[in-house]
Protein backbone atom coordinates (compact mmCIF):
# COMPACT_ATOMS: atom_id res chain seq x y z
CA UNK A 1 0.00 0.00 0.00
CA UNK A 2 1.42 3.66 -0.85
CA UNK A 3 2.99 5.82 1.90
CA UNK A 4 0.51 9.15 2.73
CA UNK A 5 3.48 10.45 4.52
CA UNK A 6 6.80 11.16 3.24
CA UNK A 7 7.72 13.50 -0.08
CA UNK A 8 4.60 13.32 -1.83
CA UNK A 9 2.36 15.84 0.05
CA UNK A 10 5.51 18.10 -0.19
CA UNK A 11 6.21 17.95 -4.14
CA UNK A 12 2.34 18.18 -4.32
CA UNK A 13 2.23 21.43 -2.89
CA UNK A 14 4.97 22.33 -5.71
CA UNK A 15 3.43 21.43 -8.69
CA UNK A 16 0.57 22.40 -7.88
CA UNK A 17 1.98 26.44 -7.79
CA UNK A 18 3.91 25.20 -10.98
CA UNK A 19 0.24 24.34 -12.66
CA UNK A 20 -1.04 27.38 -10.76
CA UNK A 21 -3.90 25.48 -9.02
CA UNK A 22 -4.67 24.81 -6.02
CA UNK A 23 -4.63 21.37 -5.71
CA UNK A 24 -2.98 18.86 -8.15
CA UNK A 25 -5.32 17.33 -11.21
CA UNK A 26 -3.38 14.09 -11.05
CA UNK A 27 -2.13 11.40 -8.19
CA UNK A 28 1.59 11.99 -7.53
CA UNK A 29 4.40 9.83 -6.78
CA UNK A 30 7.60 10.15 -5.56
CA UNK A 31 10.74 8.35 -5.41
CA UNK A 32 10.50 7.41 -2.12
CA UNK A 33 7.11 5.91 -2.69
CA UNK A 34 4.28 7.90 -1.21
CA UNK A 35 1.80 9.52 -2.82
CA UNK A 36 -0.73 12.42 -2.82
CA UNK A 37 -3.38 13.83 -5.29
CA UNK A 38 -7.35 12.18 -6.04
CA UNK A 39 -6.47 8.31 -5.45
CA UNK A 40 -8.58 8.14 -9.07
CA UNK A 41 -6.58 10.71 -11.22
CA UNK A 42 -3.72 9.30 -13.59
CA UNK A 43 -0.74 8.73 -12.33
CA UNK A 44 2.58 10.50 -12.59
CA UNK A 45 5.58 9.77 -11.34
CA UNK A 46 8.95 12.23 -9.49
CA UNK A 47 11.72 9.22 -9.90
CA UNK A 48 14.01 11.50 -8.90
CA UNK A 49 14.99 14.84 -7.08
CA UNK A 50 16.41 16.33 -9.92
CA UNK A 51 13.19 16.63 -11.78
CA UNK A 52 12.02 18.91 -8.61
CA UNK A 53 15.06 20.56 -9.42
CA UNK A 54 14.84 21.32 -13.12
CA UNK A 55 11.21 22.78 -12.15
CA UNK A 56 12.75 25.05 -9.34
CA UNK A 57 15.07 26.39 -11.68
CA UNK A 58 12.26 26.56 -14.89
CA UNK A 59 9.33 26.64 -12.91
CA UNK A 60 7.09 25.86 -15.97
CA UNK A 61 6.44 23.80 -18.90
CA UNK A 62 10.09 24.10 -19.92
CA UNK A 63 11.27 22.57 -16.95
CA UNK A 64 8.33 19.74 -16.55
CA UNK A 65 9.31 18.96 -20.20
CA UNK A 66 12.95 18.16 -19.67
CA UNK A 67 12.29 16.35 -16.63
CA UNK A 68 9.80 14.34 -19.07
CA UNK A 69 12.36 14.08 -21.95
CA UNK A 70 15.42 13.09 -18.84
CA UNK A 71 13.21 10.09 -17.39
CA UNK A 72 12.96 11.95 -14.36
CA UNK A 73 8.85 12.00 -14.53
CA UNK A 74 6.99 9.28 -15.95
CA UNK A 75 3.00 8.82 -16.56
CA UNK A 76 1.70 5.25 -15.56
CA UNK A 77 -1.49 4.02 -17.49
CA UNK A 78 -3.12 5.71 -20.32
CA UNK A 79 -0.45 9.15 -21.80
CA UNK A 80 -4.07 10.91 -23.10
CA UNK A 81 -5.56 10.82 -19.52
CA UNK A 82 -2.39 11.75 -17.44
CA UNK A 83 -1.75 14.69 -20.40
CA UNK A 84 -5.54 15.70 -20.61
CA UNK A 85 -5.64 16.22 -16.84
CA UNK A 86 -2.33 18.23 -16.46
CA UNK A 87 -3.59 20.30 -19.90
CA UNK A 88 -6.39 21.06 -18.25
CA UNK A 89 -4.84 22.60 -15.10
CA UNK A 90 -1.70 23.84 -16.19
CA UNK A 91 -1.29 23.98 -20.17
CA UNK A 92 1.56 20.96 -19.96
CA UNK A 93 1.75 20.32 -23.67
CA UNK A 94 -0.01 23.39 -24.54
CA UNK A 95 1.28 26.33 -27.05
CA UNK A 96 2.54 29.39 -24.65
CA UNK A 97 3.92 30.24 -21.36
CA UNK A 98 2.83 29.19 -17.80
CA UNK A 99 1.28 31.74 -15.33
CA UNK A 100 4.69 32.37 -13.61
CA UNK A 101 4.98 32.47 -10.42
CA UNK A 102 4.64 34.95 -7.49
CA UNK A 103 7.92 35.90 -5.59
CA UNK A 104 6.54 34.43 -2.58
CA UNK A 105 5.55 31.12 -4.53
CA UNK A 106 9.32 31.13 -5.71
CA UNK A 107 10.29 31.12 -2.13
CA UNK A 108 7.93 28.40 -1.15
CA UNK A 109 9.30 26.48 -4.03
CA UNK A 110 12.64 27.07 -2.78
CA UNK A 111 11.85 25.63 0.76
CA UNK A 112 10.47 22.59 -0.50
CA UNK A 113 13.52 21.77 -2.48
CA UNK A 114 15.60 22.60 0.44
CA UNK A 115 13.47 20.51 2.33
CA UNK A 116 13.48 17.56 -0.32
CA UNK A 117 17.30 17.67 -0.62
CA UNK A 118 16.59 18.94 -4.06
CA UNK A 119 18.57 22.31 -4.18
CA UNK A 120 21.68 21.97 -7.08
CA UNK A 121 22.58 23.31 -10.35
CA UNK A 122 20.51 23.69 -12.94
CA UNK A 123 20.54 20.45 -14.99
CA UNK A 124 21.87 20.15 -18.53
CA UNK A 125 18.75 19.83 -20.19
CA UNK A 126 18.69 16.40 -22.07
CA UNK A 127 20.65 15.98 -25.09
CA UNK A 128 17.50 16.12 -27.39
CA UNK A 129 16.72 19.62 -26.65
CA UNK A 130 16.94 21.77 -29.98
CA UNK A 131 20.09 24.38 -30.33
CA UNK A 132 19.02 26.03 -33.73
CA UNK A 133 20.04 29.46 -32.67
CA UNK A 134 23.57 28.54 -33.28
CA UNK A 135 22.95 28.64 -37.29
CA UNK A 136 22.24 32.37 -37.33
CA UNK A 137 19.21 34.60 -37.27
CA UNK A 138 15.49 33.11 -37.48
CA UNK A 139 14.41 31.95 -40.66
CA UNK A 140 17.94 32.26 -42.29
CA UNK A 141 18.10 29.13 -45.08
CA UNK A 142 20.78 28.04 -42.73
CA UNK A 143 18.68 27.95 -39.50
CA UNK A 144 15.95 26.38 -40.89
CA UNK A 145 17.46 23.83 -42.52
CA UNK A 146 18.75 23.00 -39.10
CA UNK A 147 15.13 22.87 -37.45
CA UNK A 148 14.20 20.64 -40.43
CA UNK A 149 17.63 18.48 -39.68
CA UNK A 150 16.57 18.47 -35.81
CA UNK A 151 12.93 17.13 -36.72
CA UNK A 152 13.37 14.82 -39.33
CA UNK A 153 17.05 13.57 -39.66
CA UNK A 154 16.15 11.06 -36.42
CA UNK A 155 16.19 7.75 -38.41
CA UNK A 156 13.37 6.96 -41.27
CA UNK A 157 13.31 3.46 -40.08
CA UNK A 158 11.85 4.84 -36.62
CA UNK A 159 9.41 7.36 -38.74
CA UNK A 160 8.15 3.93 -40.48
CA UNK A 161 7.33 2.26 -37.38
CA UNK A 162 5.83 5.33 -36.10
CA UNK A 163 4.01 6.27 -39.55
CA UNK A 164 3.82 2.76 -41.15
CA UNK A 165 3.86 1.68 -44.27
CA UNK A 166 2.46 5.19 -46.42
CA UNK A 167 5.37 7.00 -45.05
CA UNK A 168 2.84 9.93 -44.90
CA UNK A 169 3.02 13.11 -42.11
CA UNK A 170 0.52 14.56 -41.92
CA UNK A 171 -3.26 14.46 -41.54
CA UNK A 172 -5.05 11.42 -42.73
CA UNK A 173 -8.49 11.54 -43.88
CA UNK A 174 -10.78 8.79 -42.62
CA UNK A 175 -14.37 8.07 -43.96
CA UNK A 176 -15.05 6.59 -40.47
CA UNK A 177 -13.07 6.07 -37.12
CA UNK A 178 -12.98 2.58 -38.37
CA UNK A 179 -10.86 2.89 -41.22
CA UNK A 180 -7.35 2.20 -41.05
CA UNK A 181 -4.83 4.66 -41.37
CA UNK A 182 -2.59 3.54 -44.14
CA UNK A 183 -6.43 3.59 -46.15
CA UNK A 184 -7.08 6.93 -44.88
CA UNK A 185 -3.23 8.43 -45.66
CA UNK A 186 -3.95 6.86 -49.57
CA UNK A 187 -7.44 8.41 -49.52
CA UNK A 188 -5.96 12.21 -48.67
CA UNK A 189 -2.87 11.70 -51.08
CA UNK A 190 -6.15 10.97 -53.56
CA UNK A 191 -7.87 13.60 -52.64
CA UNK A 192 -5.16 16.39 -52.54
CA UNK A 193 -4.76 15.18 -55.98
CA UNK A 194 -7.97 15.60 -57.53
CA UNK A 195 -8.33 19.14 -56.02
CA UNK A 196 -5.21 20.37 -58.36
CA UNK A 197 -6.62 18.40 -61.34
CA UNK A 198 -4.08 16.47 -61.93
CA UNK A 199 -4.01 14.78 -65.55
CA UNK A 200 -1.02 12.85 -67.18
CA UNK A 201 1.95 15.25 -67.99
CA UNK A 202 1.40 18.13 -65.72
CA UNK A 203 4.42 19.30 -63.77
CA UNK A 204 3.99 18.90 -60.35
CA UNK A 205 5.89 20.39 -57.38
CA UNK A 206 5.80 18.93 -53.93
CA UNK A 207 7.14 21.45 -51.29
CA UNK A 208 8.62 19.90 -48.33
CA UNK A 209 8.01 16.58 -50.24
CA UNK A 210 9.07 14.19 -47.08
CA UNK A 211 9.35 10.93 -47.69
CA UNK A 212 8.25 11.03 -51.15
CA UNK A 213 4.63 9.91 -50.79
CA UNK A 214 2.43 12.30 -52.91
CA UNK A 215 5.23 12.52 -55.24
CA UNK A 216 4.82 8.59 -55.83
CA UNK A 217 1.17 8.94 -55.74
CA UNK A 218 0.70 10.97 -58.47
CA UNK A 219 3.06 9.74 -60.63
CA UNK A 220 1.60 6.29 -60.54
CA UNK A 221 -1.98 7.18 -60.32
CA UNK A 222 -2.02 10.40 -62.09
CA UNK A 223 1.01 10.24 -64.71
CA UNK A 224 1.99 13.58 -63.46
CA UNK A 225 5.87 14.60 -63.55
CA UNK A 226 6.73 15.79 -60.06
CA UNK A 227 9.90 17.76 -58.72
CA UNK A 228 9.92 16.88 -54.49
CA UNK A 229 11.57 19.29 -52.64
CA UNK A 230 12.78 18.89 -49.01
CA UNK A 231 15.51 20.54 -46.63
CA UNK A 232 15.79 16.57 -45.16
CA UNK A 233 18.82 14.72 -45.93
CA UNK A 234 17.41 11.61 -44.67
CA UNK A 235 13.77 11.78 -46.06
CA UNK A 236 15.51 12.60 -49.50
CA UNK A 237 17.70 9.30 -49.06
CA UNK A 238 14.84 7.09 -48.40
CA UNK A 239 12.38 9.19 -51.20
CA UNK A 240 14.96 8.39 -53.78
CA UNK A 241 15.07 4.59 -52.83
CA UNK A 242 11.43 4.47 -53.02
CA UNK A 243 11.00 6.36 -56.59
CA UNK A 244 13.62 3.86 -57.48
CA UNK A 245 11.94 0.41 -56.24
CA UNK A 246 8.64 2.05 -57.91
CA UNK A 247 10.50 2.46 -61.10
CA UNK A 248 9.17 6.10 -61.28
CA UNK A 249 12.32 7.77 -61.99
CA UNK A 250 11.59 9.06 -65.16
CA UNK A 251 8.50 11.06 -63.75
CA UNK A 252 9.89 12.00 -60.25
CA UNK A 253 12.43 14.20 -59.12
CA UNK A 254 13.08 14.00 -54.99
CA UNK A 255 16.10 17.55 -54.47
CA UNK A 256 17.42 18.72 -50.65
CA UNK A 257 16.70 22.04 -51.88
CA UNK A 258 15.15 25.48 -50.02
CA UNK A 259 12.02 26.33 -51.80
CA UNK A 260 13.38 29.80 -52.15
CA UNK A 261 16.01 28.65 -54.32
CA UNK A 262 13.92 27.09 -56.69
CA UNK A 263 14.48 28.61 -60.65
CA UNK A 264 13.41 26.26 -62.81
CA UNK A 265 9.39 26.84 -62.81
CA UNK A 266 6.85 26.93 -64.41
CA UNK A 267 4.59 24.08 -63.19
CA UNK A 268 1.18 22.88 -63.23
CA UNK A 269 0.05 22.63 -59.64
CA UNK A 270 1.74 22.60 -56.41
CA UNK A 271 1.13 20.99 -53.36
CA UNK A 272 2.77 22.18 -50.30
CA UNK A 273 1.30 19.41 -47.11
CA UNK A 274 2.49 20.74 -43.95
CA UNK A 275 4.72 22.37 -45.10
CA UNK A 276 4.06 25.96 -44.43
CA UNK A 277 4.07 25.90 -40.75
CA UNK A 278 8.15 25.81 -40.75
CA UNK A 279 7.86 28.97 -42.29
CA UNK A 280 7.06 31.48 -40.35
CA UNK A 281 5.40 34.49 -40.15
CA UNK A 282 7.78 36.98 -41.07
CA UNK A 283 8.61 35.24 -44.35
CA UNK A 284 4.50 34.15 -44.90
CA UNK A 285 4.31 36.85 -47.67
CA UNK A 286 7.37 35.39 -49.28
CA UNK A 287 6.17 32.30 -49.45
CA UNK A 288 3.21 33.20 -51.22
CA UNK A 289 4.97 34.90 -53.38
CA UNK A 290 7.26 32.47 -54.69
CA UNK A 291 4.66 29.66 -55.22
CA UNK A 292 2.70 32.05 -56.98
CA UNK A 293 5.57 32.60 -59.13
CA UNK A 294 6.37 28.98 -60.37
CA UNK A 295 2.88 28.43 -61.29
CA UNK A 296 1.97 29.12 -64.57
CA UNK A 297 -1.50 31.21 -64.89
CA UNK A 298 -4.28 29.14 -64.33
CA UNK A 299 -2.51 26.70 -62.36
CA UNK A 300 -3.76 25.65 -58.67
CA UNK A 301 -2.11 25.61 -55.37
CA UNK A 302 -2.80 23.34 -52.25
CA UNK A 303 -1.71 24.44 -48.79
CA UNK A 304 -2.41 22.02 -46.10
CA UNK A 305 -1.41 23.44 -43.10
CA UNK A 306 -2.09 22.93 -39.50
CA UNK A 307 -3.79 26.53 -37.68
CA UNK A 308 -4.03 28.15 -34.32
CA UNK A 309 -7.80 28.38 -33.47
CA UNK A 310 -7.06 30.08 -29.57
CA UNK A 311 -7.13 33.73 -30.91
CA UNK A 312 -3.70 35.53 -31.01
CA UNK A 313 -0.80 33.07 -31.53
CA UNK A 314 2.06 33.01 -28.59
CA UNK A 315 5.40 33.06 -29.32
CA UNK A 316 7.06 31.25 -26.90
CA UNK A 317 10.65 29.55 -27.19
CA UNK A 318 10.39 27.87 -23.95
CA UNK A 319 7.59 25.79 -24.36
CA UNK A 320 8.35 22.24 -24.93
CA UNK A 321 7.14 22.00 -29.24
CA UNK A 322 9.66 24.74 -30.15
CA UNK A 323 12.45 22.98 -27.75
CA UNK A 324 12.25 19.89 -28.76
CA UNK A 325 9.80 19.48 -31.54
CA UNK A 326 9.56 22.18 -33.74
CA UNK A 327 12.13 24.86 -33.82
CA UNK A 328 10.99 27.57 -35.26
CA UNK A 329 7.83 26.45 -36.37
CA UNK A 330 5.03 28.86 -35.91
CA UNK A 331 1.14 27.96 -36.46
CA UNK A 332 -1.08 30.50 -38.16
CA UNK A 333 -4.11 31.06 -38.02
CA UNK A 334 -6.76 30.23 -40.98
CA UNK A 335 -7.36 33.53 -41.69
CA UNK A 336 -3.93 34.58 -41.55
CA UNK A 337 -2.97 32.32 -43.94
CA UNK A 338 -6.05 32.99 -46.30
CA UNK A 339 -5.09 37.31 -46.06
CA UNK A 340 -1.38 36.23 -47.26
CA UNK A 341 -2.86 33.98 -49.72
CA UNK A 342 -5.68 36.60 -51.57
CA UNK A 343 -3.14 39.37 -51.28
CA UNK A 344 -0.66 36.77 -53.09
CA UNK A 345 -2.97 37.20 -55.86
CA UNK A 346 -4.67 34.06 -56.02
CA UNK A 347 -7.93 33.29 -56.31
CA UNK A 348 -9.62 31.17 -53.25
CA UNK A 349 -11.51 28.23 -55.08
CA UNK A 350 -12.00 26.03 -51.67
CA UNK A 351 -11.50 25.69 -48.12
CA UNK A 352 -11.63 22.41 -46.04
CA UNK A 353 -10.84 21.55 -42.04
CA UNK A 354 -9.96 18.20 -41.09
CA UNK A 355 -9.04 18.99 -37.25
CA UNK A 356 -11.11 15.81 -35.97
CA UNK A 357 -9.17 13.93 -38.64
CA UNK A 358 -6.16 14.39 -37.23
CA UNK A 359 -6.89 13.86 -34.01
CA UNK A 360 -7.63 10.28 -35.37
CA UNK A 361 -4.21 10.44 -36.94
CA UNK A 362 -2.79 11.50 -34.28
CA UNK A 363 -4.18 8.51 -31.98
CA UNK A 364 -3.36 5.70 -34.72
CA UNK A 365 0.31 7.03 -34.47
CA UNK A 366 0.86 7.11 -31.04
CA UNK A 367 -0.83 3.42 -30.86
CA UNK A 368 1.86 2.35 -33.53
CA UNK A 369 4.74 3.90 -30.97
CA UNK A 370 3.34 2.76 -27.68
CA UNK A 371 3.19 -1.33 -29.47
CA UNK A 372 6.68 -0.81 -30.72
CA UNK A 373 8.24 1.23 -27.70
CA UNK A 374 10.92 -1.22 -27.51
CA UNK A 375 12.05 -1.07 -31.21
CA UNK A 376 11.36 2.69 -31.17
CA UNK A 377 13.92 3.21 -28.15
CA UNK A 378 16.50 0.96 -30.18
CA UNK A 379 16.32 3.01 -33.36
CA UNK A 380 15.83 6.44 -31.91
CA UNK A 381 16.69 6.76 -28.04
CA UNK A 382 14.39 6.37 -24.99
CA UNK A 383 14.73 10.35 -24.87
CA UNK A 384 13.64 10.87 -28.32
CA UNK A 385 10.85 8.64 -28.14
CA UNK A 386 9.49 9.75 -25.05
CA UNK A 387 9.13 13.48 -26.87
CA UNK A 388 7.24 12.02 -29.83
CA UNK A 389 4.71 10.57 -27.43
CA UNK A 390 4.15 13.54 -25.23
CA UNK A 391 4.36 15.95 -28.52
CA UNK A 392 1.77 13.17 -30.65
CA UNK A 393 -0.51 12.90 -27.44
CA UNK A 394 -0.96 16.39 -26.47
CA UNK A 395 -0.99 17.37 -29.93
CA UNK A 396 -4.37 14.90 -30.51
CA UNK A 397 -5.90 16.40 -27.32
CA UNK A 398 -5.25 20.05 -28.94
CA UNK A 399 -7.06 19.36 -32.07
CA UNK A 400 -10.41 17.68 -30.42
CA UNK A 401 -10.60 20.21 -27.69
CA UNK A 402 -10.47 22.80 -31.07
CA UNK A 403 -7.46 24.79 -29.75
CA UNK A 404 -5.71 23.60 -33.39
CA UNK A 405 -7.21 22.77 -36.22
CA UNK A 406 -5.78 21.91 -39.69
CA UNK A 407 -7.22 22.95 -43.22
CA UNK A 408 -6.23 22.43 -46.79
CA UNK A 409 -7.07 25.92 -48.96
CA UNK A 410 -7.08 25.47 -52.55
CA UNK A 411 -6.44 28.36 -54.50
CA UNK A 412 -5.88 29.48 -58.26
CA UNK A 413 -3.51 32.03 -60.35
CA UNK A 414 -5.62 34.14 -62.35
CA UNK A 415 -5.24 33.97 -65.74
CA UNK A 416 -5.53 30.70 -67.83
CA UNK A 417 -8.44 27.92 -67.81
CA UNK A 418 -11.56 29.69 -65.84
CA UNK A 419 -12.12 27.20 -62.43
CA UNK A 420 -14.59 24.59 -62.93
CA UNK A 421 -18.51 25.33 -62.76
CA UNK A 422 -19.04 22.17 -60.62
CA UNK A 423 -16.05 23.48 -57.68
CA UNK A 424 -16.61 20.44 -55.67
CA UNK A 425 -15.49 17.72 -58.48
CA UNK A 426 -12.95 16.56 -56.42
CA UNK A 427 -15.29 14.88 -53.77
CA UNK A 428 -15.74 11.83 -55.52
CA UNK A 429 -12.95 9.25 -57.37
CA UNK A 430 -13.00 10.25 -60.92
Amino acid sequence: MAKTSGVAPLLAEALAIVLGTEEIPIRLRAWDGSEAGPAAAPVIEFRSRRALRRILWSPGQLGLSRAYVAGEIDPHGDIFAAFTALSSAGKFAEPGPFRKPTARELGTLLATAVRLGAVGPNPAPPPEEAKVERHGRRHSKKRDAAAISHHYDVGNDFYRLVLGPSMVYSCAVFDSEDTSLEAAQEAKLDLVCRKLGLKPGMRVLDVGCGWGSFALHAAERYGANVVGVTLSTEQAERARKRVAEAGLTERVEIRVQDYRDIDDGTFDAISSIGMSEHVGREQLGRYVSKLHSLLRPGGRLLNHAISWNAGPTVDDPDSFIPRYVFPDGEMLSLSDMMVALEGGRFEVLDVEALRRHYALTLRAWVRNLEENWDEAVRLAGAGRVRIWRLYMASSALGFESGLTGVNQVLVQKHGGEEPPLRLREWTAAG
